[in-house]
């Protein structure tokens, strides 16, 4: 973290950044379509943030949070309490941390995108404090769709949700998922 940064600020700028997120999430649905998101984060501050973001802005679609790498498979697998897929739906769009407890972001993306996985179609959007090159190499490898490097500067935070709102939410034709 930059020295001349402190974490209140920080938190700050990811909350209001999150409420423009989630207006322009929220205006995915011109076609009808409702779709769920699912939030993959162990860092408690950040998905408070984002449910909140989600309320103010009265955004129609879905988030569903997991908080590590196992929970994410177990809701995607449809094991345990997430097998009424009326409450737990398959996401049409994840976005994940990579370094979590349990499992990380890394065994996730392997276990959604391996080979013959019916669940490989769903876009993956790696939001990640960890920037250096082999993490970005190796999410790509495994078939991630983006990699995003969580920012600093508020303005930059901003930005990056925007960004991701745009692409994945409005442009991106969402897949056809495969039931296994």
């Amino acid at each position: 973290m930059c020295p001349l940064v402190n974490r209140s600020d920080l938190t700050l700028a990811f909350f209001f950044a999150s409420v423009k997120f989630c207006s322009m999430i929220g205006r995915t649905e011109i076609e009808g379509e409702r779709y769920t998101i699912l939030l993959v984060e162990d860092d408690l501050n950040d998905i408070f943030l984002v449910k909140r973001a989600f309320k103010m802005a009265h955004i129609q679609n879905p988030l569903q949070v997991v908080t590590d790498g196992q929970e994410a498979i177990q809701y995607l697998s449809g094991e345990g309490k997430y097998a009424d897929r009326r409450s737990y739906p398959l996401p049409k769009l994840i976005v994940m941390d990579i370094k979590m407890p349990r499992l990380s972001g890394f065994e996730v993306l392997e276990w959604v995108k391996g080979d013959g996985k019916p669940l490989r179609r769903i876009p993956i959007v790696i939001v990640s404090s960890s920037g250096n090159p082999v993490d970005v190499n190796r999410a790509y490898e495994l078939g991630a769709n983006a990699y995003m490097v969580k920012p600093v500067e508020f303005r930059a935070v901003e930005h990056l949700f925007e960004s991701i709102t745009h692409y994945w939410g409005l442009e991106c034709a969402k897949p056809e998922l495969e039931l296994a």
